[in-house]
């Protein structure tokens, strides 16, 4: 391996030379306390800046065992790491000067959300530490400016090191109390499924956000209080004793006037999927990890989809089992949408009235007695909500303003009054006995057919090259290929949809072979990724650093929304 002192000097041989000279640098470096690798060097001062990582080995690093000793504990540690190392980086990036992105530093930037990132990760057989950022390298015009990099490289990265990843520079109480909290949300998650509840909202909870387009907590908003009947106790490994809302598996209806905070109390179970850090106001609520907010998504294409359990009979006699279209209406698409969850594993749909297709959702009497059921072919959600979970175990939370035939479905009813849950099941159902509800003589759906093939688009299998893009949380691109992810509202982060691209990449190679189902295919990618982690994305060449995990249920709602590069049959 290299020398730090070889790559000063190959700088300063290169100094003043044509930037293209930069690419003689490639290569690891031994550093006192760490590994530096150059892994790619941009062409042009005004290109992507150039990718480098950075290897601390367990021994310089310091950390014990304790803070890799659970995936949960590895991945909030690893998280914590990251945000310090930001915080420092940032300080420094455009401190050397030059043109295009010269002296930029640049690192993965974490949301309220802890999500596992390539941007850093710990090695948890010896507690290696590797964080992966970008470096503008600096340049006059297109001249190398090797003393602005020398300084980046040799001045600023070492001190960001001493004083960020090393056990030595973290405070005791603070990493204590990052590890205490991944412990915390691990217990609420196991004692969900042992209690037979679907997410838990901790009282006192911060429900709120700053604005429409900030993750942070509102201030001197309501702390959230649970009703005293639906009130549940968990006893945490450090918190001790802590109390709050507890939603039982079944259908839960949340009720109340516009603007008491309906929507609030479902975009907090949404979130509560992912763990959050401490202060984010939601760090103890905590909802099942594989629930999936649906709604109406108007011109989605739909591919092969069995929506037969909600639409049959279309009078031109279209296939519902396997339902296929480019531009889906609001009925058709919500339907293939609840289909599709079911196919990716779901237990829990949470669902707003506001974003949901009117026809999909219920038909009133009055409907009924004028169009009969006879000449309709959708069979609205109210309709099957109950069979749903009698027969295939998933639950429901509704957020409804105006459906009150839900109230005789429902076997929770939670009205939101100013921003304050209060539980009023019984005297729901006793209002609704006078406005009464019949689905007539509506036979059980046939089981969905689950079995749909996947395969490489021609186009697809013939492409080596494959160019990718993000475009923040609405989507990305391969190559000439949009996807758009607009309204999978449970991706929080553009790092997991450039995840999602990568897998697509990774799955074409090992998945997409038109053997495999859809199911199985999404099962191998992420049995690769429990055994070698992010590096599954390499491929021979370096590892991108932007890249966050998303969930299995995102995956699915990516490949099902690819009108091209996959055919599912």
């Amino acid at each position: 391996m290299n020398k730090s002192s070889d790559l000063r000097n190959l700088l300063m041989r290169i100094d003043h030379r044509g930037y293209p000279a930069y690419k003689d640098t490639k290569g690891k470096y031994q550093f006192d306390q760490y590994i530096l690798s150059i892994d790619h060097v941009q062409g042009d001062p005004f290109a992507s800046p150039s990718k480098v990582s950075l290897l601390i080995p367990g021994r310089i690093a310091g950390f014990g065992k304790e803070c890799y000793e659970t995936k949960e504990r590895r991945i909030a540690f690893q998280d914590y790491l990251l945000r310090r190392m930001y915080l420092k980086v940032k300080d420094f990036s455009f401190k050397a000067k030059g043109s295009g992105k010269s002296g930029l530093i640049g690192i993965s930037r974490p949301g309220q959300e802890i999500l596992e990132r390539s941007a850093c990760s710990v090695n948890p057989a010896n507690g290696d530490v590797e964080v992966r950022m970008e470096i503008g390298f600096p340049a006059n015009g297109r001249t190398i400016n090797a003393g602005e990099l020398i300084k980046i490289l040799f001045d600023f990265l070492p001190l960001c090191v001493r004083q960020t990843l090393l056990a030595a520079s973290c405070p005791k109480s603070s990493l204590e109390k990052v590890l205490f909290l991944a412990d915390d949300q691990k217990a609420i998650r196991e004692a969900l499924k042992e209690q037979g509840l679907v997410a838990f909202v901790a009282n006192g909870a911060v429900l709120p956000r700053k604005s429409g387009v900030s993750s942070l907590p509102m201030k001197e908003a309501v702390p959230f209080r649970s009703p005293v009947s639906m009130e549940v106790t968990f006893n945490l490994p450090h918190s001790g004793a802590l109390s709050g809302m507890g939603i039982k598996k079944g259908i839960t209806l949340i009720v109340g006037g516009g603007y008491h905070g309906k929507s609030t109390l479902l975009e907090a179970l949404m979130a509560g999927v992912y763990n959050h850090i401490d202060g984010d106001g939601r760090e103890y609520v905590i909802t099942d990890n594989t629930a999936v907010k649906l709604r109406a998504e108007d011109g989605r294409s739909i591919q092969k989809a069995d929506i037969s359990m909600f639409i049959r009979n279309l009078p031109n006699g279209r296939d519902t089992t396997a339902f296929y279209t480019e531009d889906a209406s609001g009925s058709t698409s919500q339907a293939a949408n609840t289909i599709e969850a079911m196919e990716a594993g779901t237990k829990l749909f949470l669902i707003d009235e506001d974003t949901s297709a009117t026809n999909f959702m219920i038909r009133d009497d009055l409907m009924q007695r004028v169009v009969s059921r006879d000449a309709e072919p959708i069979i609205p959600f109210i309709d099957r909500i109950r069979e749903l979970y009698d027969s295939y175990g998933v639950s429901t939370i509704l957020v409804a303003g105006s459906c009150g035939s839900y109230f005789h479905k429902s076997d929770c009813i939670v009205q939101m009054k100013k921003y304050s849950p209060v539980e009023i099941t019984s005297f729901a159902k006793k209002e609704a006995e006078n406005y009464p509800y019949s689905t007539g003589d509506l036979p059980a759906a046939a089981a969905p057919d689950f079995r749909r093939i996947v395969r490489r688009d021609d186009a697809f299998a013939r492409e080596n090259r494959i160019k990718m893009r993000t475009d923040g949380t609405d989507g990305f691109s391969i190559n000439k290929t949009e996807v758009d992810l607009r309204y999978v509202e449970q991706l929080v982060d553009s790092e997991q949809l450039t995840a999602l691209a990568h897998m697509l990449k990774s799955m074409k190679l090992h998945d997409f072979d038109g053997k495999k189902t859809l199911q199985e295919a999404i099962t191998g990618i992420y049995k690769r990724i429990d055994t070698k982690g992010f590096s599954v994305f390499a491929g021979g060449e370096y590892l991108p650093g932007n890249l966050a995990m998303p969930r299995p249920q995102e995956l699915y709602a990516a490949i099902n929304r690819c009108r091209e590069l996959i055919k599912i049959s």
